[in-house]
Parts: C-alpha cells; sequence; structure tokens
C-alpha cells in the first residue's frame, strides 16, 4: 500500500551519514506534538553513552509530516488522547515507506515521545515483524488507529517485540481514559515493559532515558 503522506527525507537527522548504516542497528526517533526532529535528536550522546553505543547503532531522527503551531503533528489531532485515527495509520504508514527508502538490513528499533510515543505503538500493530523493540515514552494506544483484525493477528503472535512504556502517573497532558485504553492494550497486544516516573510530568528523565537505551540494547543483542 502506497503511504498518503510522504516523511521529508532530508529533514531527517542522522547520527551518521546513512550510507555508513549497512547492517548496523538503526534506533528510529519520532518527536512529539509541536515539536520537530531537533527534540529527540538531543538525547543521541546520552542514548549512545552505553551499550546502544557499544552495539554500533546508527540514530535518525524524523520529522512528523504535519505542520501544527511552531512545529509539527504526526496526527491529525481532537480531544487529548484522541487523535484522529484515520491520520495515525497514514503516519505509520508514511514511516514504513521512509523504512522501505532507507532499507535497513541490520536490527531497527522505535522510540518516540508523546505523540511520537503513539506513533511507536502504531508501529508494532500494523508492521510488528520489521522491530525489535519500542519505546513509548508519554504516549498511549490510538483509539481506532487499527482494525480489529489487525490488532488480533498481533494478539495471537508467538513472540511479539518487547515495548517500553515509561509515563509520570501524574502527567497533565495524558488524560487518565487514554492511560487505561492503554495499560489494557498493552495486556494482550504486547510484551510490554512499564515504568513509572514520578514528578517528571510531561517530559522525559534522565534515568527514563538511561532505562531505555538499556532496553533497546538488550533486545538488539537478543536479536543478533
Amino acid at each position: 500500500m502506497t503511504a498518503a503522506l510522504v516523511l521529508d527525507d532530508t529533514a531527517a537527522m542522522w547520527s551518521e551519514p546513512v550510507a555508513n548504516l549497512a547492517d548496523r542497528p538503526l534506533v528510529v526517533l519520532a518527536h512529539g506534538l509541536g515539536s520537530d526532529e531537533r527534540d529527540l535528536f538531543s538525547l543521541v550522546p546520552v542514548l549512545t553513552a552505553g551499550a546502544l553505543g557499544e552495539a554500533g547503532a546508527v540514530f535518525a531522527s524524523l520529522r512528523a509530516p504535519l505542520a501544527h503551531g511552531p512545529g509539527y503533528s504526526w496526527f491529525r489531532t481532537g480531544m487529548p488522547g484522541l487523535p484522529d485515527p484515520a491520520s495515525a495509520v497514514e503516519a505509520t504508514l508514511a514511516v514504513l515507506d521512509w523504512l522501505d527508502r532507507v532499507s535497513p538490513t541490520g536490527r531497527v528499533v522505535m522510540a518516540g515521545f508523546s505523540q511520537g510515543g503513539a506513533l511507536a505503538v502504531q508501529l508494532l500493530r500494523h508492521a510488528p515483524e520489521r522491530f525489535v523493540a519500542l519505546g513509548c515514552l508519554a504516549g498511549f494506544v490510538v483509539e481506532g488507529g487499527a482494525d480489529p483484525q489487525t490488532d488480533a493477528r498481533l494478539a495471537a503472535l508467538a513472540e511479539r517485540p518487547p515495548l517500553f512504556w515509561g509515563r509520570d502517573p501524574a502527567d497533565p497532558v495524558i488524560p487518565p481514559s487514554a492511560v487505561d485504553r492503554t495499560a489494557r492494550w498493552l495486556a494482550t497486544h504486547a510484551d510490554a515493559t512499564v515504568r513509572e516516573y514520578p514528578g517528571v510530568s510531561h517530559s522525559i528523565s534522565r534515568q527514563e532515558v538511561d532505562d531505555l537505551a538499556a532496553f533497546l540494547a538488550a533486545a538488539i543483542t537478543r536479536a543478533s
């Protein structure tokens, strides 16, 4: 299926030239609503300080395709925690289309913050075979972001990619309804590791970044 949206390849920020990727692990980063590719790319020095760096990972931070205020959005917005589901599917296909163009031959992991975390869950739903692990930081499951048959196929898999879900239990941005929906969904559709970081609000702490890096590095090592 051809993606209705196309990501701007020239906007992606790479830790190394894409020509160096070859069969090395690829870590894809997705920013939150109203931000851009520079946001999570600022975490690359921290992410590479440990096992991810030792694994030789190459990082790519993507720009969402829809303009939103001073930055960009992956999905058309609605009520908090309830973005437009059709646009969530379009963004998912756009990222998969971007991966087709990059054509990584090594292991691929995906991590995103807030709306970018919701995008990571979307990718798990639609293409679990393409990722060895995913990270959802302060994100959620999009209601209607996949049809029941797609979710049922994921739930029936004997092995699902591990997914890291980190959040502040008092996050003021993601509503309790979205948190509850996500917890229920992950329990039956993902190999989920759930961590809470009280006091970080709708943000990411250094401890969370370190935990995510260790989680992704372990998944890359297991898949090698």
